[in-house]
């Protein structure tokens, strides 16, 4: 059986399969005690009313510790801040679109607070960089500050495909980024740039969009064979293979049955090395 979590640079215990909760709208709050009540212990949201409902995050939250006794500090809660180009203005959003882009930052954590009911996050990511390095420091410089109040824990960036601005970012930062979060798929190259970049400097590169993007791998004839060995899905060995390679995949998914088989694979043994080898090619590792 493998080991759970992982220790971050930050010093955080953070889970190795992480719950996913976009586009799960009013579904949102039952999907994420589902979740949990069958062993998920980490939660993925953001502050952008577009795709996330963050509120329902928190209520489920409430409902877990006053109906199930699983406390907020059992749980590791991962929220982002999203600047404007990433919000739908017909939407109310988190934040005061006129104040300057540090308020925005500050207004946009008090909501992420309110709406998860805490009073601190766990993992605080910028949901996708600013067009300037200028821009993305003045959020981060809003980030470190809450990390020096001891009201978030750690940060990371997210859809990010640009190794220069990641490691601009990585220069300046005080507090290091602890994660990545990035879409896993063909047409990046799967990152294997910003992964070996991500390894060197003990960055953990979640994964989202594993299943969805990559048919091709999961259709993969060593893939088929090895799930068929394993009495299990192909699904099951893509992310038995990504937890042997060190990364945090992200799962979404509102099937229960699948959210049970996604957390088996942590009863499985790792793949054998010919094997990693090989699957390795497939996503230029």
């Amino acid at each position: 059986m493998s080991v759970k979590t992982v220790t971050t640079n930050a010093g955080v215990q953070m889970p190795r399969l992480i719950y996913g909760t976009a586009w799960k709208k009013e579904a949102t709050t039952s999907l994420v005690i589902k979740a949990i009540l069958n062993g998920f212990r980490g939660i993925d949201t953001a502050c952008q009313p577009k795709h996330y409902s963050e509120d329902l995050v928190g209520q489920a939250l409430v409902e877990l510790q006053t109906q199930h006794n699983i406390p907020r500090k059992d749980l590791f809660i991962q929220t982002k801040f999203t600047p404007l180009r990433g919000q739908d203005q017909s939407k109310p959003l988190p934040y005061d679109p006129r104040a300057s882009l540090p308020e925005q930052v500050q207004q946009s954590f008090a909501t992420s607070l309110k709406n998860l009911n805490t009073d601190y996050i766990d993992s605080l990511v910028l949901h996708s960089p600013l067009q300037s390095h200028d821009l993305n420091m003045q959020v981060y410089r809003e980030f470190e500050k809450f990390v020096d109040e001891g009201r978030v824990k750690q940060l990371g960036i997210s859809n990010l495909y640009d190794l220069e601005v990641l490691k601009r970012l990585y220069d300046d930062a005080r507090h290091k980024p602890s994660v990545i979060q990035n879409r896993f798929y063909a047409e990046t190259q799967f990152d294997s740039g910003i992964r070996k970049f991500c390894r060197e400097k003990n960055i953990f590169y979640q994964s989202f969009w594993t299943l969805t993007a990559n048919p091709q791998i999961l259709s993969h004839p060593l893939v088929k064979q090895l799930a068929e060995q394993r009495h299990g899905t192909s699904a099951q060995v893509l992310f038995r293979f990504l937890l042997d390679i060190g990364l945090t995949p992200l799962t979404g998914t509102t099937n229960e049955q699948h959210m049970k088989e996604d957390l088996d694979v942590f009863e499985w043994p790792s793949l054998d090395n010919e094997s990693i080898e090989k699957l390795k090619k497939l996503i230029h590792d």
